[in-house]
């Protein structure tokens, strides 16, 4: 078994492979310094809340050799042969190269940031923080470069941590985004709520715009970030938050098809097409379990379970990955944010009817000392009450309050079972009508007005 990537699904599929078969000769070719670590710790270890780069490793290559995985670090591969069944491999420590071959094939290459076509966009001083030698690269500039003022290109939720992470270090930031809010997979009246917070913490945001080129001085270095309306933005460093997009690069020359939404077409067992070729991670389309489109969600979450199913079904044993629904997280400065489900305007390009609702609590008893507001939005089909899509906006301990509707989400539930559930309750924890159950409420009212007036 080869195994493409050393990261989250990588990692995960190698051993539960060999956790199943431990006769199975597993080798694993990582082109990084790491193996298994969080990408998304890397904002937060720029800033210094997490001390140490070994904090953000779950498990060593050293670890994944114990248990008989043959990992090879700094080791590329750059050609996969599926008519002779053997990848290509170039050591980038060493200078060397060869061939391996292989039974079974795991293609779990992650993904890539998303550089915009401008000029410039490949100046020095010019970061992404895809990887963690991309987040090592950034952090080791901004403690030794003379850095004083940071665009960060995309107001999503890298971008927007990366933003607080240089404000936390004291420097001068500038988000660039095309959306009129950021975080543009929450509908615009909760992402006001978002950029309300991130001006707060003195991050200046330039919204509606979008970047047009990226000016260097006479050594080739970024001075300056040039927007489509005309706005000259000084910058020592640019930090591009824009997203990422599945590395298929290697698939795509080995004729591993891809599917419509460009990540790699799996089935439920992650398959590719070609026999013998597995998928997972970054790199791979999930089917959306509301809308029944063909996406492509890069989180940690997903690539450590589609990881697993892959070994496991290797292994000889049987494994589904059942799908997304769009469940996120952050905290942008003191806020937290997080959503499940479709957006508005995802729920319409779906196809659905719905009404929304949306109402204003508090995460603890009002009379609490250190109860802090909270916003919550919920989409919900006309006349079933279906709950389609929910969104969290507040303060400390209100976002995973969205884990509970994702469940509700993922099962069907109408906003009237919601309304009925027996969530906890005590004045520390919410008010004794949790803003899950006010909103729940207020979404079946809003659908029983609806059918009445039908």
């Amino acid at each position: 078994m080869v195994v493409i990537g050393g990261d989250a699904a990588g990692g995960s599929a190698a051993s539960q492979a060999k956790k199943r078969r431990p006769d199975l000769d597993v080798v694993v070719f990582e082109r990084g310094r790491a193996t298994s670590y969080s990408a998304c710790g890397i904002p937060f270890w720029i800033s210094g809340t997490v001390e140490r780069e070994a904090d953000l490793v779950a498990r060593t290559p050293e670890q994944h050799r114990a248990m008989g995985i043959d990992v090879r670090m700094r080791t590329e591969v750059v050609g996969i042969d599926l008519d002779r069944r053997v990848v290509h491999w170039r050591d980038l420590a060493g200078g060397g190269s060869g061939v391996e071959p292989f039974d079974d094939l795991v293609y779990a290459t992650g993904s890539v940031p998303m550089r915009p076509p401008v000029p410039g966009i490949d100046a020095t001083g010019v970061h992404g923080v895809q990887t963690l030698d991309d987040g090592a690269a950034l952090r080791a500039e901004l403690e030794d470069g003379d850095v004083r003022r940071v665009v960060v290109v995309g107001g999503g939720y890298i971008g927007l941590e990366i933003a607080e992470a240089c404000r936390i270090r004291g420097l001068d930031v500038t988000v660039v985004d095309m959306s009129a809010t950021p975080v543009g997979t929450f509908d615009p009246d909760v992402g006001e709520f978002i950029a309300e917070a991130v001006r707060k913490e003195g991050v200046e945001l330039v919204l509606s715009d979008a970047v047009a080129a990226i000016e260097t001085d006479a050594g080739g270095r970024v001075r300056a970030v040039v927007t489509a309306s005309g706005r000259e933005l000084p910058a020592d460093l640019v930090v591009l938050g824009l997203g990422v997009r599945p590395s298929v690069r290697l698939a795509e020359e080995a004729g591993i098809p891809l599917g419509v939404s460009g990540g790699i077409a799996v089935d439920a067992g992650m398959r590719t097409l070609v026999e013998g070729a597995w998928a997972a991670g970054d790199c791979v389309e999930s089917v959306h379990r509301l809308s029944g489109q063909r996406v492509v969600v890069a989180l940690g979450t997903h690539a450590n379970k589609q990881g697993r199913v892959a070994g496991i079904n290797i292994g000889g044993g049987y494994a589904t990955f059942p799908g997304v629904i769009g469940t996120a997280i952050t905290r942008v400065c003191d806020l937290e944010a997080a959503r499940t489900g479709l957006s508005t305007a995802e729920a319409e390009a779906a196809g659905y009817q719905f009404v929304t609702t949306v109402v204003d609590s508090t995460t603890k008893a009002g009379y609490f000392p250190g109860a802090q507001p909270i916003r919550l939005k919920m989409i919900a089909e006309r006349r079933s009450g279906r709950l389609l899509g929910a969104q969290i906006v507040g303060r400390e301990a209100a976002a995973k309050r969205v884990d509970a509707l994702a469940i509700c989400i993922w099962n069907e539930m109408g906003v009237d079972e919601i309304l009925s559930l027996d969530l906890s309750y005590a004045p520390p924890f919410s008010p004794v009508w949790d803003p899950v159950l006010i909103a729940a409420r207020k979404a079946f009212e809003a659908v029983e007005a609806d059918v009445r007036q039908l």
